[in-house]
This record gives C-alpha cells, structure tokens and sequence, in this order.
C-alpha cells in the first residue's frame, strides 16, 4: 500500500473579519488571511469552543485521508486586538474571546448546498461518507442540515464540529468507542449507502494506527490546559483506534437502520 504523505497544517494569521455565517450557536465567519485567501473561521470562544475545532480537525483529515474531499484546513492565528472596531457587540466579544489559535477551513466560492433531491450519490461514496460519520459519531448529515457543498460539480464534506462527541462527557472513551452510533438513521446518504462491507474492508485497511497517530499529533499544544496535550491527545487516539477496531459495531448499526428504511 502506497504510504501517505504526513500532513502538514499550515498557519495563517487573520487579516479581516469579512462577514458572520449564522449557522446554528457557533457563528462561524468568512475571513480573509495574510495569504489572500478567504476561509471560514471556526472560534474557540464560540459554542462548544475547542473541542468542536478539535472534532474539526480529527474528522477532516480522517476523510482526507480515505480520499473524500475536505477543503484545506488551517490554523488561524486571531490577535488579541483584533475586532476592536467590530460594531456588533455580539460578535466583538466573539473576537475576544477567541484570541489565539483557530481554525479555518478554505472557502469555496460559488459552491452551493447539497441537494439529495438535485444531486444522485452513487452507492460507493454514500458508503463510504455513512462509514466515516459512523466511525466520527458524527450527528450532522442529516436531510435537515447535510453539511456538504457541490463545488465543481462534486461533493465536498464540511463541518465536523458535532462529531467525536463521547469527549463532551470528560475523559471516558472506553465504552463510547465500542458503541454503535443508532442517529445514523438519521443520515441523508445512508438509504444509498449499500457498500458498507467493502467499504469497511478498504477503510480499515487505510486508517492504520499510525495514520491516526499522525493526525492526533496535529492537535496543538494551545488547545489544551498546560501539561496535558500529551493525556489528551491519547485520549483520541486510544477512541479512534478502538472504535475502527470495533467498526462492525456501527457498521451493523448502519445496515440495520438501511433496511428499515427501503
């Protein structure tokens, strides 16, 4: 198997708050970087904080590597000072509160909102996006909110900040990651989705424990209370690996609510 090449994150530093997406509790932003380019800013000081651009990056550089499209994720850096002239009280304190290190994911311009009653999903990638979001506990594919774009006439995967949830509950991973995610009823892809088996075989064979070792260590240090990144980023680790250990747990699941659907 063709070995993959280490991922490297890079870091920009925001230039301009451009406008608010608001989208559910987190208010995510466009902004512009020192690069040129416009991204859209996930806070840590917004919702969930952290762990939401932790679950964020876990989740986007896990579908990258299986080989689904992710736009490119960067760390933000945010002044301290930046925002002071922000008119919206709202989402100056938002600034404030989110001095330091974000995240960004590239924008894509002109794409627009994944439509499953516009655009057919073939039953090989509805697999393998109901595996990913099995394996994530990812509870935001819904028909509701499907949080994926068509960009160039293909589909994009956006917005892991709801996955990895078990981490909400402190530091217990053990029994969440051997449990079988039943919202995946809920999914927007699932009733396409009937390629789990070889879908499973080629993914576990790809997300080996050093592939996720690799993408845990991207977690920064800043991220974390002093001291601790090291505990916390096993604490990823030892639920990714248990869990893709375990897949047949969710795998089963998914299959399970697929036939109560067709």
């Amino acid at each position: 198997m063709e070995e993959r090449q280490q991922t490297i994150i890079r870091k920009v530093d925001v230039t301009r708050y451009v406008t608010p997406l608001r989208e559910g509790g987190s208010l995510p932003a466009i902004a512009e970087a020192d690069d040129g380019f416009l991204y859209v800013l996930k806070f840590r000081g917004a919702g969930q904080g952290i762990k939401a651009l932790i679950a964020e990056l876990i989740g986007g550089e896990i579908a990258r590597a299986v080989g689904l499209k992710v736009p490119e994720i960067v760390f933000a850096h945010l002044d301290a000072a930046f925002g002071r002239t922000e008119p919206d009280e709202e989402i100056q304190d938002l600034l404030k509160a989110s001095a330091g290190l974000n995240l960004g994911l590239h924008y894509l311009s002109g794409a627009i909102t994944f439509d499953p009653t516009v655009t057919a999903v073939g039953p090989a990638l509805a697999s393998q996006i109901v595996w990913l979001d099995g394996l994530l506990t990812n509870v935001d594919r819904t028909a509701r909110n499907t949080n994926m774009l068509m960009w160039h006439r293909e589909l994009w995967l956006i917005d892991h900040g709801a996955a990895l949830y078990f981490h909400h509950a402190g530091q217990n991973w053990e029994e969440p990651a051997k449990r079988p995610f039943v919202q995946i009823k809920d999914h927007v892809l699932l009733p396409q989705a009937s390629e789990l088996e070889a879908t499973d075989k080629a993914f576990r064979e790809i997300l080996t424990p050093a592939l996720i070792r690799s993408i845990v260590l991207l977690l920064p240090d800043a991220w974390f209370p002093d001291g601790a990144a090291g505990e916390y980023r096993e604490m990823y680790y030892n639920f990714l690996t248990t869990r893709i250990a375990n897949a047949e747990v969710f795998v089963k699941e998914a299959q399970h609510a697929r036939k109560a659907l067709i």
